[in-house]
């Protein structure tokens, strides 16, 4: 579970409410068990996630709190090299390899950015986005067991990005290893969104439509997806923003 591809279901947060009650999607084919995942997931969050995460922030300071977020931002952006690649965007490509390589030196690792987030000139990329460059669009959305709002295409983008980290960076780790990596990820990126889930729960009277509809229309600027709305001015964020 990446920090970017959790932030990124989230960041819709911010956004006016985008439907006060259930709505149908057309890219929501399997609404019925999504909805039941995500009843799922919401209980599992309530119960594990958050208050690990409430404990990992009341135990860890700040400092290390951030370099850890450094250290999986940075095997992000190592997964980035090769998707922009793969994307045929060279620029961004190098971009990220840059990043990588500077950080990983003088920034020990990733844990210290040298670099710095505010100050990234490309965004991060996955393996699913460059599904969406290569011509699958529109993929059903798909709730997915602890990991939350995906599609099928990133899901199976997701599998392939993890498969990178865990063979390639991580040249085939043990079990253990492989398991502590990605709790660790899954505690530092929901320490860093303690509070947004109170956010969607007090802004919408469904908050899976809200959930599904908003991260849809987010993941849409970088896939170029449709978002599944009947009406193409409901699809432009911009406009619900100002």
């Amino acid at each position: 579970m990446t920090a970017g591809k959790i932030k990124l279901a989230l960041l819709f947060s911010f956004l006016p409410l985008l439907t006060a009650c259930a709505s149908s999607n057309s890219r929501d084919p399997l609404e019925p068990m999504n909805r039941a995942v995500y009843q799922f997931n919401d209980k599992a969050d309530a119960y594990v996630m958050k208050p690990v995460a409430e404990g990992y922030r009341a135990i860890t300071p700040q400092p290390v709190r951030t370099g850890v977020r450094n250290f999986f931002n940075n095997l992000d952006d190592m997964s980035s090299t090769v998707n922009y690649a793969l994307q045929a965007k060279p620029l961004p490509s190098f971009y990220s390899f840059s990043r990588v390589v500077l950080n990983s030196t003088a920034g020990i690792l990733g844990v210290f950015d040298l670099t710095g987030e505010k100050q990234r000139r490309f965004a991060k990329t996955d393996f699913g986005e460059t599904l969406a460059r290569w011509g699958w669009k529109n993929s059903a959305y798909l709730v997915l067991p602890l990991y939350g709002p995906s599609t099928v295409r990133d899901g199976i983008g997701e599998v392939a990005d993890t498969a990178f980290r865990n063979e390639i960076i991580y040249s085939n780790p043990h079990s253990d290893r492989r398991s502590l990596s990605g709790v660790t990820s899954a505690i530092s990126t929901r320490e860093s969104l303690l509070g947004v889930e109170d956010t969607i729960k007090d802004a919408a009277l469904d908050p899976y439509a809200y959930t599904r509809d908003g991260w849809l229309q987010v993941r849409a600027k970088t896939t170029g997806d449709d978002t599944g709305h009947s009406n193409p001015e409901d699809d432009n964020i911009d406009d619900l923003m100002q």
